[in-house]
């Protein structure tokens, strides 16, 4: 084998630069690869985090819709039943009537969370444009149309008519940009006691929110499951997956189409370097006749086209992942957001993939080699002589 791999690594220094081309070749294919599938898992990535990173992705309530008394003791064995979930918040919701300086009466949804938790959730403090955080009770936030279009002042008070429970003061101590018209439109935040009080004054929360590790995001309803089997079945839980079955299909079809790009990347691959291969047997096969008279067996012939194809491909995929890093600075350097000043795509860069395209680069090169090789076995002598 030794004697192969050392005709093999002659024969491809003898045409240096046809040499060189199949290297490029394999690489430019492979570089091909590494783009597509960090483009594609930075597209799938953001689009997830945008839809659902900073909002709650299972919801649990009591089956009956009654309020939840013992919300902190739930919120608890709602952790301890799947490691795989990250923060819970209790939450109250209550849908009144804001009424600003010149009588526009505006209907909102006051959300009482525990803000601390809550923020980990909705991360609210980095959505804040103006002002702080809710930090004592009677203390609301709103979303930017408040202010810009109806004139809401910072830290002015305001009544809130709650239907069945009266009127209440709210302070306003901040105004956030979601960058979601309907949040920014009809929610007031502020801390779950002033939820509460804003009804009877009962100490209960309406649901608890719950948020999924990113790794485990598609995990979401067999996490719910595992959670109501140990709460139990007075509750039932709401996952992002079951409400976003649109953008699971999104999601599918694009990786079914990268999928399929990168197969017929592949094959075009491995059918470029059989042709050429096959070529170099033509080229070489005087050569091998005159091994053959020498005494070389068939076994060792076969083998200097499969070292042949191994070394191209370990070289081209060196090259193509090389490339594919260039492609993929070049676009996160030029493809940018003129708003934001954010490359378009943020692109997700998996070494795992990477290391497995390199894999693929050479089983597939020396795959490619293999019906070559199979034709330098067969070569004769006489015949190579005769055609001299």
């Amino acid at each position: 084998m030794k004697l192969a791999f050392n005709i093999a690594v002659r024969f491809l220094k003898s045409g240096k630069l046809q040499t060189l081309f199949i290297i490029l070749g394999i690489g430019v294919g492979i570089s091909v690869q590494v783009f597509i599938g960090a483009l594609i898992s930075g597209l799938q990535k953001d689009l997830v985090n945008t839809t659902i990173g900073n909002t709650s992705q299972i919801t649990f309530t009591k089956v009956d819709d009654s309020d939840i008394i013992n919300y902190d003791d739930l919120m608890n064995d709602i952790l301890d039943s799947d490691s795989r979930l990250s923060v819970a918040t209790p939450n109250l919701n209550v849908a009144g009537t804001f009424f600003s300086k010149n009588n526009t009466n505006l209907p909102v949804l006051v959300r009482g969370f525990e803000l601390e938790s809550g923020d980990e959730i909705y991360d609210f403090e980095s959505k804040l444009t103006k002002g702080r955080m809710p930090i004592n009770n009677n203390e609301v936030i709103l979303g930017s149309f408040f202010e810009t279009e109806l004139g809401l002042v910072l830290d002015e008070t305001y009544v809130m008519n709650v239907p069945v429970y009266g009127n209440r003061n709210l302070k306003v101590v901040g105004f956030f940009d979601f960058q979601v018209k309907a949040i920014n439109e009809g929610w007031a935040v502020s801390n779950l006691t002033t939820a509460q009080d804003l009804k009877d004054g009962s100490r209960v929360a309406m649901q608890i929110e719950a948020q999924i590790k990113g790794a485990y995001y598609f995990d979401a309803v067999e996490i719910r499951d595992n959670v109501i089997t140990k709460i139990g079945t007075t509750y039932e839980g709401a996952d992002w997956v079951s409400n976003n079955a649109s953008l699971l299909s999104g999601l599918q079809g694009q990786s079914i189409s990268s999928l399929m790009i990168q197969v017929f990347v592949l094959i075009s691959v491995v059918l470029g370097i059989a042709s050429i291969l096959a070529i170099i047997v033509l080229q070489k096969s005087k050569q091998i006749g005159i091994l053959k008279a020498m005494g070389i067996k068939n076994l060792d012939a076969s083998f200097i086209f499969l070292f042949e194809g191994l070394i191209l491909g370990i070289f081209g995929a060196i090259t193509g992942i090389a490339l594919g890093f260039g492609l993929l600075v070049s676009f996160q350097t030029f493809a940018i957001d003129a708003s934001t000043g954010e490359p378009v795509i943020p692109l997700f860069i998996d070494y795992g993939f990477i290391g497995l395209s390199a894999l693929i680069a050479v089983g597939v090169s020396t795959l490619a080699a293999l019906i070559p090789a199979r034709k330098s076995s067969k070569l004769s002598v006489i015949e190579v002589i005769r055609n001299a």
